[in-house]
C-alpha cells in the first residue's frame, strides 16, 4: 500500500516546530531577567558584608583613637597631680595625690589593653576588607559583562521572535480555520505538543496502540486524523533504513 502524509498534517508539523522554536525563545528572553536579577542579588549581598567589615573597622578605629585620646588626658592628669603632690602640706593629701595617680595610672594600663585587643582584632578586618573591595571590583565588572551579554541576547531574541513569528503566520494561513483552531487547542492540552508519530503502532505521546484500521487509513493519509486516546494530531512517519535509504514501516 502507498504511504502518504495528508498535506494538512506537514503543514501542522511546521506549524509546532515554529511554536517549538518560539517557546524556547520565548523561555529564554523570560530567564534572562531572572538571571540577572540573581547576580545582582549576590553583588548587593556582597557589597553588604563589606560595608559591614567597613562599619566595624572604622568603629574599631574610632574606639582607638578614643582610648589614645583618654591615655593622653590620664598622662596630662597624673602630671598635673605630681605637680600638685610637691606642694601637699599633709600626709593625707600626700596619700591622697598618690592613690589618684595609681587610679589615673591604672585607667591607662586598662586603656591600653584595650587598643592592643582592637588592633588584634582589626587586623583581619582590614585584610577582609582589601580583598572584598578587590574581589567586588571584579564582581562588579563580571555582573556588567553579563548584564551586556543579557542585553544583546535579548535584543537578537526579538529579531528571531519576530522572524519566527511572520513564519507562524504564514503557516496558520495556509491552514483551513477549523484545523489551526483544533491545533491550537489541542497544543494548549498537550503541553505544547500537539503532534505525535507512530512509533510500531503506537502513539509516540500516549504509546496507546492503534487499531489496525485505523493504523491503514493513517497510512493513506486522505484526511487529517488524531490519536483516539490523547487527542493528538498523529502522523505516520516510517524508519529510514539506514541500508538504501528507503522508509522502512514500523507498523
Amino acid at each position: 500500500m502507498k504511504v502518504q502524509m495528508h498535506p494538512d498534517a506537514r503543514l501542522v508539523s511546521d506549524l509546532q516546530s515554529l511554536d517549538q522554536q518560539i517557546a524556547a525563545i520565548e523561555k529564554e528572553v523570560a530567564a534572562l531577567p531572572k538571571h540577572i536579577a540573581a547576580i545582582e542579588k549576590a553583588l548587593e549581598s556582597h557589597l553588604r558584608r563589606l560595608e559591614a567589615d567597613r562599619a566595624a573597622l572604622s568603629a574599631n578605629q574610632k574606639d582607638r583613637k578614643k582610648l589614645e585620646g583618654d591615655i593622653q588626658m590620664g598622662e596630662q592628669k597624673i602630671s598635673k597631680l605630681r605637680d600638685q603632690m610637691l606642694g601637699a602640706k599633709t600626709n593625707e593629701q600626700y596619700k591622697a595625690f598618690q592613690h589618684e595617680i595609681e587610679y589615673a595610672q591604672n585607667e591607662i594600663r586598662k586603656a591600653e589593653d584595650r587598643i592592643l585587643e582592637l588592633m588584634t582584632e582589626s587586623e583581619p578586618l582590614d585584610v577582609n576588607v582589601k580583598k572584598a573591595e578587590a574581589s567586588l571590583k571584579e564582581e562588579q565588572k563580571t555582573v556588567e559583562a553579563e548584564k551586556k551579554v543579557a542585553r544583546d541576547r535579548t535584543a537578537a531574541d526579538e529579531v528571531e521572535l519576530k522572524r519566527l513569528g511572520g513564519q507562524r503566520s504564514d503557516a496558520a494561513g495556509k491552514l483551513k480555520p477549523a484545523t489551526l483552531s483544533a491545533y491550537d487547542r489541542i497544543r494548549k492540552k498537550g503541553n505544547g505538543v500537539a503532534i505525535a508519530e507512530t512509533v510500531s503502532g503506537r502513539c509516540s505521546a500516549c504509546q496507546i496502540n492503534l487499531r489496525p484500521q485505523y493504523l491503514q487509513d493513517l497510512k493513506r493519509g486522505e484526511t487529517l486524523m488524531t490519536c483516539e486516546s490523547c487527542g493528538r494530531f498523529l502522523i505516520y512517519n516510517p524508519v529510514v533504513s539506514m541500508e538504501d535509504g528507503t522508509r522502512v514501516s514500523m507498523s
